[in-house]
């Protein structure tokens, strides 16, 4: 079926109050109420897509809600939910069998006791990387981190500070985390394209950060305890990275990590049931996840049906001049969603389309629109103090919110990197097809 869009203008701008609603219904009582997380994104666009399907009135009910199924069933969308079912079960399974305490001990063990704090920032990259989660990450790392700053009564905030720079190091470029396969998926670009996009922006990012770890003026520990785990568990972790790095399809990726975690998970004892359970759980994880990008995917396809997508960027295109505008504006919009919802996958989820076509009008290649929205989405998260991961490290290291802020030295260079590749793109992009 194929929906004609409205064409009055005051209608295609009516039909982007469902987004308005989304954003406002969120944001305005989570500001009222003082927590960004009493309201379930889920109800938010619960509400908005009601919305949507009430103000977008020039076609029988019926055709409203099959064009809310049709964007929410189709194929991108779908294969999503197959790779976050996939990725949700890898996770889990190897959480869960010692996979991320081996990983630390692997990292943390090699270093001298004086390269504590970048070691810290190497173990959150590599670990997030692996794991594809950012939150993984600071469960990990964070009571580390804080016994390490109690044992030399360091500052606790920088400490955390260092893994949540980490751990959005290897968010942002992980072949499992969902955020990039979010901004992969809604761009139309391969995995390890964007990576190969991304690693331009994060490495030298990372490499500064890491020089001020290492050459800054800060206490260090005179000893450190070996931490004991199996080194062998960082195998299917490391499989999975190389697999994806190789360019190998992201199914056959993952289900190679879940068969390496299943095995090694027998080597250490553990019953098959409780394997089961395990991949069970990190399935049922993402169950939340699936739901908020099914429904912000029809909410969107409702949107667009009724000329919304093109009222906005009609919008868009009259501050945009030329490509690095585009790109600008790309990364303008994903953070100030992100801002909005303080989840960067659904900041994503929000304006992925709109980036994509943004991006096919002024020639921007898959590759770099989905760089774009995964890094400036991974900033921002990562600095506002009401984020999910913030939260949980500051509340397992018993300090402040905002107490970490300050020491966030990766996000704001990273944020410099963009800026500067956006203004020096040429530069940055000899080969046409990287941009």
């Amino acid at each position: 079926m194929s929906i004609k869009p409205l064409r009055n203008s005051t209608k295609n701008l009516l039909a982007l109050s469902p987004l308005i609603v989304f954003l406002g219904l969120y944001v305005l009582i989570s500001l009222i109420i003082g927590d960004f997380y009493k309201i379930p994104l889920t109800v938010a666009l619960l509400v908005a897509s009601l919305w949507a399907l009430m103000v977008y009135i020039e076609v029988p009910f019926a055709e409203r809600i099959e064009a809310f199924v049709k964007e929410a069933g189709n194929s991108n969308v779908l294969y999503m939910v197959w790779i976050f079912i996939l990725a949700g079960c890898f996770a889990t399974l190897a959480d869960k069998t010692g996979a991320v305490e081996a990983t630390v001990a692997l990292t943390i063990n090699q270093l001298p006791s004086t390269f504590v704090m970048p070691g810290l920032f190497m173990a959150a990259c590599f670990i997030s990387m692996a794991i594809g989660s950012s939150v993984g990450t600071v469960v990990a790392l964070v009571p580390l981190a804080v016994s390490y700053a109690s044992t030399i009564h360091g500052d606790i905030p920088f400490f955390v500070a260092i893994v949540l720079g980490g751990s959005f190091f290897g968010d942002n470029l992980s072949f499992i985390s969902d955020t990039t396969i979010a901004a992969t998926r809604t761009q139309g670009c391969n995995m390890s394209d964007k990576f190969k996009a991304n690693f331009l922006l994060v490495l030298p990012a990372a490499l500064i950060t890491l020089a001020i770890y290492i050459f800054g003026d800060f206490p260090l520990p005179q000893s450190s305890n070996e931490i004991p785990a199996n080194p062998w568990l960082v195998i299917p972790y490391l499989a999975v990275i190389i697999l994806a790095i190789s360019g190998v399809n992201v199914t056959i990726t993952l289900v190679s990590g879940i068969i390496l975690a299943f095995i090694f998970a027998l080597s250490e004892g553990f019953d098959i049931f409780d394997i089961l359970g395990f991949m069970g759980a990190g399935i049922d994880g993402m169950g939340n996840l699936i739901i908020i990008t099914l429904m912000a995917a029809g909410m969107l396809g409702l949107i667009k049906a009724a000329g919304g997508i093109d009222a906005l960027l009609c919008f868009l295109s009259k501050g945009i001049n030329g490509v690095r505008g585009a790109q600008s504006i790309i990364a303008l919009l994903v953070g100030i969603v992100n801002l909005c919802t303080a989840n960067n996958t659904v900041a994503i989820l929000t304006v992925g389309s709109i980036s994509k076509n943004i991006s096919d009008k002024y020639g921007i290649s898959p590759r770099r629109s989905a760089s774009l929205l995964d890094t400036s989405s991974c900033i921002v998260q990562c600095l506002i103090p009401y984020g999910a991961q913030t939260l949980l490290a500051t509340s397992l290291a018993g300090i402040a919110v905002t107490a970490p802020w300050r020491y966030l030295f990766y996000p704001w260079i990273l944020a410099a990197v963009v800026i500067l590749s956006i203004i020096g793109w040429k530069y940055f992009y000899k080969n046409s097809k990287t941009v």
